[in-house]
């Protein structure tokens, strides 16, 4: 009969980290028992497995997002990629070819500024973020002005982008970002990180509250608006295909502007975690080849864990067996290659990650990433305190 794998949640206290169980059980004797019991019946199994000596055991907290959002099913398949706890096959025997000892536990959050507080606390050992949002915490810039720079971040890897998606009503006849002067346009809400990104992106061009009409809206409102004709544009940061962007380009309804030029050019010089992207042509029903920025989602860590763990940690990521994990497990698992890990970096790489990235020939000694950071400060970052501050909000959480 087939065969089925159930995963238990172990919830750690208030906390709520979990810890993945993997349990092989018939599906018809599963599918008669009750949902609570087979958790249980997880969390027994996750223990009578767990070694005597708990000093053979290493526990690693990834910090993701909301169980609904993407950072926690990608955290999930991570950490089941660098685990091996004691007892496990070894990789050669088809076992898992992660770190021995470690158990990595996945730990839904509110996103990515609670994982930066709860990296800075030692409350985790990693967790996800946007890297604008790094980038501001590391030089305690943005919304984390006021707050002082956060010391403690490093970075194993940037995953996947996020783009940065300018939303026009295709009705207007507007077609660059100057030609927005005067209209109706969300930024997101206030304190949020793409609402400080959006007010970087339209300084460039010589926009901001003076010359616009600035709405407050969630995403979803800012949908809303545009269908019933009472919002211009709106900003949105996500991995494309956006459903929600995806959905008015099916009623055509919307344009996409580019964010090109020798305004793209400077804002990828003064702030290292924007890079160039494109969204292609067939992303959206007609929507053509756009030219716009992406802010990564990049995997932090806390500086003081050990070079040795880390770049066991490292390695174990862009293991061939990760590959096979990543590509099969989620879409956004595809995207995340060993060939971009280096990609917009907002803070310093953790020694144990750049020795594992000098060891694959990926990074020369003493290198330092493109738009990468060398230990929390940079040419880019001296020229923001230099100049004009960037817009500060308040933290909210954001994937």
């Amino acid at each position: 009969m087939r065969m089925q794998q159930i995963w238990g949640a172990w919830v750690f206290g208030s906390a709520r980290r979990l810890h993945v169980c993997r349990i092989r059980t018939r599906t018809s004797a599963v599918a008669r028992m009750p949902r609570g019991l087979v958790i249980v019946l997880g969390i027994v199994a996750g223990l009578l497995a767990m070694p005597s000596h708990a000093d053979e055991v290493s526990f690693f907290r990834i910090g993701t997002g909301s169980t609904s959002g993407t950072y926690f099913p990608v955290g999930g398949l991570i950490a089941s990629a660098i685990s091996q706890p004691p007892g496990s096959r070894p990789c050669d025997r088809g076992g898992s070819c992660g770190v021995p000892g470690l158990i990595a536990v996945v730990q839904s959050t509110t996103g990515s500024v609670a994982n930066v507080d709860a990296i800075a606390d030692g409350t985790l050992e990693s967790g996800f973020s946007q890297a604008d949002v790094a980038y501001w915490a590391s030089t305690g810039t943005g919304m984390f002005a006021g707050r002082g720079a956060v010391d403690s971040l490093r970075t194993i890897a940037n995953f996947y982008p996020e783009s940065l998606h300018l939303v026009v009503r295709r009705d207007l006849g507007v077609w660059r970002v100057p030609d927005l002067r005067g209209r109706r346009i969300s930024l997101d809400r206030e304190g949020s990180g793409s609402r400080v990104d959006a007010l970087l992106i339209l300084a460039a061009y010589g926009l901001g509250p003076d010359n616009l009409e600035i709405v407050e809206a969630s995403p979803g409102e800012a949908i809303d608006m545009m269908r019933d004709g009472t919002l211009d544009a709106f900003f949105m940061i996500v991995g494309t295909p956006g459903q929600a962007v995806a959905e008015l380009a099916d009623e055509s309804l919307i344009a996409l502007l580019p964010i090109d030029g020798p305004e793209a050019e400077i804002l990828t010089t003064i702030y290292p975690f924007f890079s160039r992207d494109l969204i292609p042509s067939g992303t959206y029903f007609n929507v053509p080849a756009t030219e716009t920025l992406s802010v990564g989602a990049q995997w932090l860590v806390r500086a003081e864990l050990p070079e040795q763990q880390i770049y066991e940690v490292t390695r174990a990521l862009w293991h061939d067996n990760t590959r096979q994990l990543l590509e099969n497990g989620h879409p956004k698992g595809r995207l995340i290659r060993k060939e971009t890990a280096l990609d917009g970096l907002g803070v310093p790489l953790h020694p144990g990650a750049a020795r594992y990235y000098q060891e694959a020939g990926l990074l020369g000694e003493g290198e330092v990433p493109e738009n990468g950071l060398t230990n929390g400060t940079s040419e880019a970052g001296e020229a923001t305190h230099a100049g004009e501050e960037p817009p500060a909000n308040p933290a909210t959480e954001s994937e």
